[in-house]
């Protein structure tokens, strides 16, 4: 069979424009996947230069991006994230989509839409993107965030709604009970699917995986998660729900095991590339002039995308007793719209309920409530909680100090359950350290504790210019996902590349990644609690405590050794 030259000349063009625009959007200081999308415009059909035959090929290759994408995320949750925002989600959800529908219904009487197209775009607009809205949550490390909880558990149920839509909209007009048995039938398969999924989470896959891992050969290791990933997500598309969905049960599963933090890290490189994959094919398929062509109904459509769903989310997740800055930064999050917006407008065009122009409208649309939404996840919040912070200032040391430089104190990345126990210890003794986080309330009570701080992305220069990072004596990467502390470190390197930095990392091969970045050292809590265990397990049966501390340190020679060997 002779390779087909047309494909890699298309595939080598994705993945430059890709390249091209991703290099672009980081000296930008802009999230990635905005270059990625300008840089499928630049290939698509309707701007001058360099093009693709096809981007069907392509649009299969996206499938498998949402799919590992969706299977990291699931990876980095679990069961237990998920049932603390089950109300919010499975309730405010769906009423959130019929707010959206019921908005478009009333601005629709007022420019006058017909009640049938008015219906279509208030389907099309509700469904925001779980890619993207995972994606900028995994940028900024507010995957595991309460706001962050809260917008991937309405997306997930969005996902599942978007069956029935897909149901309904072709009889608008003219609906009948049997449509609501075809509903009744999807949403019953996607019931049923949990009790198996369930079964294999607990019973099945992590005896496979530890069997799996006993063979130390992460060639093997990969493939068989990529096969739980893909088997899943090919199971739950059986049965009429999404791709997304199973991907992310098959995370679910995996996570509930041992494994979940060393199957993300091997998977992370070919994930991104695939999801680069993604977002240049949403820039193919925009059509420039169709903004001038349709301006009034752009402009209407990104109205309701922006506003209206800001509103909408804000309230419905208030009224589920969120505080406001929760529920205010899950509305900025799902302002946009993505896949299954395409699906529904395609539905409804297919079926005559709209036309050309509200689909054309409805691609830009996604495009450029894409590009707003980044900004706005960006600079809002942060523009809001220094505002919150600043507000009320008598009780609240001032920070950083007027013309007293720092020098020799620690930084801090990062409070949380490690950090403030770093934090503590480091009262204890009378060392100076100031401490970079990004949660409000955090920032809120060390400053009332008269505790140096800063708000923001400890991986932004700035901030690590304003905390000292080129004065420190040590910097502490405490943060827990392995994308952020990553890119902290790489910063922190560039600006001091003598300073001590210790991070964390869960598994062998985070390990390594923030060694090669610069990291001093690295503690795995894995090896930690295991040299505790063997510590205290020792000194009960009497063993000297000479030899103990011997074995303790030829313990964790031989993980490092193994990591550099594995």
């Amino acid at each position: 069979m002779q390779p087909d030259p047309v494909f890699f000349q298309d595939l080598a063009i994705v993945f430059l424009a890709a390249v091209a625009g991703g290099v672009l959007a980081r000296l930008a200081g802009q999230p990635l996947i905005l270059g990625y999308v300008l840089g499928g415009i630049a290939i698509g059909p309707f701007t001058p230069g360099p093009t693709i035959s096809g981007s069907h090929t392509f649009d299969l290759f996206a499938e498998i991006g949402v799919i590992l994408l969706m299977f990291s995320i699931g990876l980095e949750f679990s069961v237990k994230d998920l049932m603390r925002v089950k109300w919010v989600a499975l309730a405010g959800g769906p009423l959130g989509i019929l707010l959206s529908v019921g908005l478009a219904i009333l601005m629709g009487s007022l420019i006058g839409w017909s009640t049938i197209q008015s219906i279509v775009i208030g389907a099309v607009i509700s469904m925001a993107s779980t890619m993207v809205l995972a994606r900028l949550l995994v940028d900024r490390g507010e995957l595991r965030s309460k706001h962050g909880r809260v917008m991937i558990g309405i997306t997930l149920v969005e996902d599942v709604a978007v069956v029935a839509m897909t149901v309904l909209m072709p009889a608008l007009g003219e609906f009948d009970s049997g449509r609501l048995l075809v509903i009744g039938q999807a949403l019953a398969k996607a019931l049923l699917i949990l009790v198996p999924v369930g079964y294999l989470g607990t019973k099945v896959i992590p005896p496979i995986m530890t069997h799996v891992a006993r063979t130390q050969n992460q060639e093997l290791f990969l493939l068989v998660t990529l096969a739980i990933s893909l088997g899943t997500a090919a199971v739950t598309q059986m049965v009429g729900l999404s791709l997304a969905l199973g991907a992310f049960l098959a995370g679910l599963i995996i996570s509930a095991s041992n494994y979940g933090h060393e199957t993300l890290a091997r998977l992370l490189s070919l994930r991104d590339a695939f999801v680069a994959l993604f977002f240049v094919t949403i820039g193919i398929l925009i059509d420039p002039r169709v903004i001038v062509d349709n301006l009034s109904l752009l402009a209407t459509m990104i109205g309701l995308i922006v506003a209206g769903k800001l509103l909408i989310w804000t309230t419905v997740v208030r009224l589920f007793g969120y505080p406001w800055m929760t529920a205010f930064l899950v509305g900025i999050g799902l302002t946009q719209i993505g896949e299954f917006s395409f699906v529904l407008v395609q539905v409804a065009k297919t079926a005559g309920h709209v036309g050309s122009e509200v689909y054309n409208a409805t691609l830009a649309a996604s495009l450029i409530t894409i590009l707003m939404n980044a900004a706005l996840v960006r600079y809002v919040p942060g523009w809001l909680v220094q505002k919150r912070l600043t507000h009320d200032q008598s009780d609240i040391v001032s920070w950083p100090p007027e013309g007293e430089p720092l020098r020799q104190h620690v930084v801090l990345c990062g409070f949380g359950r490690v950090g403030s126990s770093l934090g503590k210890a480091l009262d204890a003794f009378g060392l100076s350290y100031v401490v970079i986080d990004r949660n409000p309330d955090i920032i809120r009570r060390l400053q009332v504790q008269h505790t140096a701080c800063l708000y923001g992305d400890a991986s932004h220069r700035e901030l690590l210019v304003k905390a000292g990072a080129a004065d420190a004596s040590l910097i502490i990467v405490a943060l827990p996902e392995i994308e952020p502390a990553a890119l902290t470190v790489g910063r922190i390197r560039d600006l001091n590349p003598k300073v001590p930095i210790v991070a964390r990392a869960h598994g062998l091969t985070e390990a390594e990644r923030l060694g090669a970045l610069g990291a001093t050292e690295v503690i795995q809590p894995e090896v930690e609690a295991s040299a505790t265990l063997i510590r205290h397990t020792l000194t009960w049966f009497g063993v000297p405590k000479n030899r103990i501390l011997d074995y303790v340190v030829q313990y964790r020679q031989s993980m490092e050794t193994k990591g550099q060997t594995g």
